[in-house]
């Protein structure tokens, strides 16, 4: 089947990449991003801790660790060729405890299988230097970690597809009914990409997206002087409480993870019966909870209250005063995908139907890794369709 038209359903950075580069490729082809909100990357391409992710943490050889490393350098250059604002600041993560150094030392191989390059475990002397305010037993330096203004590469990019001939529609909530025959459609649908799969495809989807928020709380200029993060837990796909600089020069400290009540709840109080019900009753995410019902009332109960926030940050930071966290800045909402027996999927997942593609799980480190996931649709689903 020859395609006249590419449609894209999402204008996120994983959507608005795949036009980028699809428009540079294929000019022959009318390509068209359609997005529901008023203009594009409202959701989780803006409402992240602005963090360039250089892939420590992630299993090697999985789809995540190789887009990472890739994706991580085009958006540098990305940056650099567009003016967009970036640093390559480092992180640390602190150990306190002997089996916590144990751990840095796991975590730092992990990080050399993936690529990356300047992994150092240090001394307390040398932690000083970077981060004054941290008494640790050691540090794991990551130099290759960064911040990025992730709305800046939003609305370039969205200025470059209009350049090469693309075309982006707002305010359009993508149906079966938007399809024409040739159309090849890519959905990078994020938080509605289960919906979406279901919809356009007719079947059931063997994964639900389940929305966590996260909240982040302004901190005071002079407790922190870069990024610093927890130690991963390997069981779950979120990298926990940290503290990040933005390239605004303003600090925060979060996200945490709680169940939100509606896919884009980003206030405690945001709340959809119908979309809520769906979520419940999902047997994947009631596996989930029952597993981990620990962690889901404490993150639940830390939206809630700033002392319990609190306990998160100050065991990364011992140093930090309660006063020193101002109340909640703002909030973003991650679209995770559970399995039906109760696992969070740790991967990127990917799905082929016919003529369209699914991109059903794309979460943290997304932004990062968004052009090199737009190159890894075009290479392995779309050139022996184009």
């Amino acid at each position: 089947m020859k395609f006249s038209k590419i449609k894209i359903i999402g204008g996120g950075l994983v959507g608005l990449s795949l036009a980028y580069k699809l428009t540079r490729l294929y000019n022959k082809y009318e390509v068209c991003v359609f997005e529901k909100e008023k203009k594009p990357g409202l959701h989780q391409s803006s409402r992240n801790s602005g963090v360039l992710h250089c892939g420590l943490p992630y299993k090697p050889g999985s789809l995540k660790a190789k887009l990472t490393n890739s994706g991580f350098k085009q958006i540098k250059d990305f940056c650099k060729e567009y003016n967009v604002k970036y640093d390559i600041c480092g992180k640390l993560i602190p150990a306190y405890s002997v089996n916590e150094v144990e751990k840095l030392k796991e975590l730092l191989l992990n990080g050399q299988l993936n690529g990356l390059q300047g992994l150092r475990i240090l001394a307390p002397d040398d932690i000083k230097r970077i981060e004054p305010n941290i008494n640790c037993k050691a540090a794991l330096h990551v130099p290759e970690e960064g911040i990025v203004d992730f709305k800046g590469i939003v609305n370039k990019m969205s200025d470059l597809i209009i350049q090469n001939g693309g075309k982006i529609i707002t305010d359009l909530y993508f149906t079966k009914n938007n399809i024409e025959q040739n159309d090849l459609i890519i959905n990078c649908g994020g938080l509605y990409s289960d919906k979406i799969f279901e919809d356009l495809t007719g079947l059931k989807s063997d994964i639900k997206i389940i929305p966590f928020r996260g909240d982040y709380y302004k901190i005071k200029k002079g407790i922190i002087k870069n990024l610093i993060y927890p130690i991963p837990d390997k069981k779950l796909p979120f990298l926990g409480v940290h503290f990040t600089r933005l390239t605004d020069g303003s600090f925060e400290v979060g996200p945490n993870a709680a169940l939100a009540f509606k896919r884009e709840g980003y206030k405690f109080y945001d709340f959809s019966f119908k979309q809520l019900l769906d979520s419940l009753f999902y047997r994947g995410l009631i596996k989930f909870v029952l597993k981990n019902l620990v962690f889901c009332l404490k993150e639940l109960i830390s939206s809630l209250s700033k002392n319990m926030f609190y306990k998160d940050a100050v065991k990364l930071l011992p140093n930090l005063k309660i006063s020193d966290i101002y109340n909640i800045r703002r909030s973003g909402v991650r679209a995770q995908a559970v399995t039906r027996n109760g696992k969070l999927l740790m991967d990127f997942k990917i799905k082929v139907y016919k003529n369209q593609v699914h991109i059903l799980n794309a979460p943290s480190p997304g932004a990062t890794s968004c052009l090199a996931i737009a190159d890894h649709i075009i290479n392995n689903y779309l050139n022996n369709k184009l």
